[in-house]
């Protein structure tokens, strides 16, 4: 009953941070200067640092780092042979960055999920993480969707996946063991997918039409925000 709750708390919280972000689109590209910073802080400071933390004694350090770069070049081959936004708004890319976070969702409630097994000690801190992050994952969801040439309606879909991901990841979790080196592996394959997305993708689009001051501003906010909840959940 803990886990259901943890992961229905997880779904609201992503699902309030995605409907901020599509009432406010008059403020887009300060939204999306901000989800820019926090989704590459989400990839160094949360993915890739409980990747090098699970590797240990199984992966070194450059093994990981080169999983992450893969991921990155695996990501950008993947993201530039899908087609661009054309005349009907739709976007291949856009529904490839959403189903990546959604991905990275269902991936937070298996991790919450396997930490619990382990014991409550383990398992309380990931869960605080998971949720301290939950809300920007909503706007990035709805920000990477909308910037990708999604509609409103996609946007939404996406929004409603991601937030039911977490809980769902909480009930394979439940049945799977997955063994923590492999677990390394695949955080360190989000973490470029993510350090991709924010670089490459959302960074550009933020200042591209607007004053760069305040769309960089954001980007720093959204870096320095998700470094302080890393901080604080530890």
């Amino acid at each position: 009953m803990t886990l259901v709750l943890i992961g229905l708390a997880a779904g609201v919280s992503t699902a309030l941070g995605g409907i901020f972000a599509l009432r406010r689109q008059d403020r887009l590209h300060l939204i999306l200067g901000f989800t820019a910073g926090a989704v590459m802080a989400v990839a160094l400071f949360d993915l890739l640092r409980e990747a090098v933390e699970l590797s240990a004694g199984t992966h070194d350090l450059l093994t990981i780092m080169a999983v992450a770069v893969a991921g990155s070049i695996g990501y950008m081959a993947l993201d530039r042979s899908v087609p661009r936004a054309g005349t009907s708004g739709r976007s291949g890319h856009g529904h490839l960055a959403a189903g990546s976070l959604t991905l990275h969702s269902l991936l937070d409630g298996l991790a919450i999920s396997l930490a619990f097994k382990v014991s409550a000690q383990v398992g309380v801190p990931v869960a605080v993480a998971v949720l301290a992050h939950d809300f920007s994952d909503g706007i990035n969801t709805v920000s990477v969707s909308l910037v990708g040439g999604v509609l409103q309606q996609g946007a939404r879909r996406w929004l409603a996946a991601d937030a039911l991901a977490p809980l769902l990841g909480i009930g394979v979790g439940s049945l799977l063991t997955v063994p923590e080196s492999q677990l390394s592996v695949i955080l360190a394959l989000f973490a470029g997918f993510f350090l991709y997305i924010g670089w490459s993708e959302l960074t550009p689009a933020s200042y591209s039409r607007h004053p760069r001051f305040w769309t960089t501003l954001s980007t720093v906010l959204g870096a320095g925000v998700m470094y302080g909840v890393m901080r604080v959940a530890g």
